[in-house]
């Protein structure tokens, strides 16, 4: 048996060599396509047809596109990540399609970056480096990281990994979720407003739903310290940018430091794009060699798992396997 994959996360132009190796070996035809992901939803269209699995990014799998005549052979998607809130997975299932992730790969390195970028926006790192490629000598004021206290809207395994590093630092660590978990480690549940207003960091870490959109607004702002910081590794929806850029620029909180927006890439016309005080990343959280292949290999393994009569390993909603409509054979 032989399944034509679809590829359309684009870290494959850099890693993930074992895991295009292993789709190969297993007897699958590959495509990269000329253009990589997040794909909206004419592009990913036109790619679909006859495409047995696809491998993908945050690409648009609303109902429209699964219910497609272009997604008829499509039997399981595998996200790239553990971010799945582009994809129908309740029509998915009601199609018979398994979707699969990769759970817990991306904790330790997005817990990394979201402290690079705390420390680099309390710090001021990106405008030093600036002046002195300008040859210039100019000093930066900042803000003291240790002895402050950091705020975790979010506390699932990335909220926890942050939360560790914090130690080292002699913070004081509040977090608010709605389900906090069973083991706090001495982090210190609070409401969100009482996080707003203590916190000299926030950083999100929750799942994007429909529900929390723009749960970081204007109102949310305005109730942080003058001398505080915002940063995002989560979703960019999380947070309304219009009011973000009225909050840096008339100087509400110190500053802010994003790696994701609500369009990606962000779009030239964006207000952020001409926010004092904020550093920016291109969604670059997960981005590291060893977690790339990492998460390669996984996402390719459960199409091959899917191939060979198997369940993948983590599927986003296991009902999918009591489908009739399902369009893997299960042994």
């Amino acid at each position: 048996m032989s399944w034509n994959v679809l590829i359309t996360a684009r870290v494959f132009t850099k890693v993930g060599k074992p895991a295009l190796d292993l789709l190969k070996e297993s007897g699958c035809n590959v495509l990269l396509p000329e253009q990589f992901g997040p794909l909206k939803e004419e592009p990913l269209l036109k790619r679909l047809p006859g495409m047995d699995a696809v491998l993908c990014s945050p690409d648009a799998y609303n109902a429209a596109v699964l219910q497609s005549e272009a997604a008829k052979d499509l039997k399981i998607i595998s996200r790239w990540g553990v971010g799945y809130d582009t994809i129908d997975v309740a029509e998915a299932t009601r199609q018979g399609i398994a979707v699969a992730y990769t759970p817990g790969m991306l904790n330790e390195t997005v817990a990394d970056w979201t402290w690079a970028l705390l420390l680099g926006i309390a710090r001021r790192v990106h405008e030093g480096e600036k002046t002195v490629r300008a040859g210039e000598w100019t000093n930066h004021w900042g803000h003291n990281v240790h002895d402050k206290t950091l705020g975790l809207i979010g506390c699932g395994r990335i909220g926890q990994a942050v939360a560790k590093r914090a130690s080292g630092f002699n913070m004081r660590v509040i977090a608010h979720d709605i389900a906090p978990p069973a083991q706090k480690d001495g982090i210190e549940f609070v409401s969100l407003d009482e996080l707003l207003a203590q916190s000299h960091f926030v950083s999100l870490h929750a799942a994007l739903t429909p529900q929390n959109r723009g749960l970081i607004g204007e109102a949310q702002l305005r109730k942080m310290k003058p001398d505080a910081y915002l940063i995002n590794t989560a979703r960019g929806p999380l947070i309304d940018e219009l009011a973000l850029a009225k909050a840096l620029q008339e100087g509400w909180i110190a500053g802010a430091a994003l790696d994701v927006f609500s369009a990606e890439p962000l779009p030239l016309d964006n207000p952020l794009r001409a926010a004092p005080n904020l550093l920016m990343t291109p969604h670059l959280a997960s981005f590291t060699r060893e977690t790339g292949d990492r998460v390669c290999l996984a996402a390719a393994q459960a199409i091959v798992d899917s191939l060979n009569g198997r369940r993948a390993r983590w599927v986003v909603d296991e009902k999918v396997y009591q489908s009739p409509k399902l369009r893997v054979k299960v042994k």
